[in-house]
């Protein structure tokens, strides 16, 4: 069994219902909190957060504006968000779960409904998260395929820009591939290129450092702030 926790981020202007959250599930998850929507915000890219738990009414940014944010963005846009809300009009819940909320949940919150939703919400996340890894995988070298480059590089890209830093590309192709593959066959070329592609991943130092197949004998690394 996986020992890590995960972590929530609790999102509510009334530090009184922060604590009366944190309680119910400060045992089983690591908890993030603020009362601030731009906070909100702040914190999930610049930390892991796998579930979000988010008041609708807030001062400055409110709920609405704070998820309609995190799902226009494809850093955050796969973060499964709750509401948590004293709104209890169908209106109000349809709003939220339209603007890309998962559940919708009423205050005072219930203990029991709170662990269960969160848990449940959280094991459809692990699945989900294991076949998109599954699919932004290279199935012949077990290194990140090309699609998952190009997410991974735009997202460098702009954060590169956004916080003026470094960001490095190495591009790479195994010397006559061809001919190795013409004199040993294609069952070795691979094997050759499954050796390769592991070879650059164990030279990785860092965990944002990625290498992936670009295609054929191509591979390509991205190194953020090198």
């Amino acid at each position: 069994m996986n020992s890590i926790k995960p972590t929530v981020l609790i999102v509510d202007d009334t530090r009184l219902n922060i604590k009366i959250i944190t309680d119910i599930l400060e045992k089983s998850y690591n908890l993030y909190s603020t009362t601030s929507g731009k906070q909100a915000l702040e914190i999930v890219t610049s930390k892991k957060v796998d579930l979000i738990l988010l008041d609708v009414v807030m001062p400055g940014m409110d709920g609405y504006e704070v998820c309609k944010r995190l799902k226009s963005d494809p850093q955050t846009q796969n973060i499964p968000v709750i509401f948590i809300s004293a709104m209890t009009n169908v209106e109000d819940e349809t709003k939220g779960l339209e603007m890309g909320a998962i559940d919708y949940i009423f205050k005072p919150v219930s203990p029991p409904i709170l662990k269960a939703r969160v848990r449940n919400h959280l094991e459809l996340k692990t699945c989900r998260d294991i076949f998109e890894k599954r699919s932004l995988m290279d199935g012949l070298t077990g290194v990140a395929n090309r699609h998952y480059f190009d997410q991974v590089f735009n997202q460098e890209w702009r954060r590169a820009i956004r916080n003026c830093n470094p960001l490095s590309i190495i591009f790479l192709d195994i010397d006559f591939f061809k001919r190795y593959n013409d004199c040993y066959g294609h069952l070795a070329g691979d094997e050759c290129l499954r050796k390769v592609g592991m070879s650059l991943k164990d030279s990785l130092q860092r965990a944002g450092d990625l290498v992936a197949r670009y295609g054929g004998e191509e591979f390509i690394i991205v190194l953020p702030l090198t």
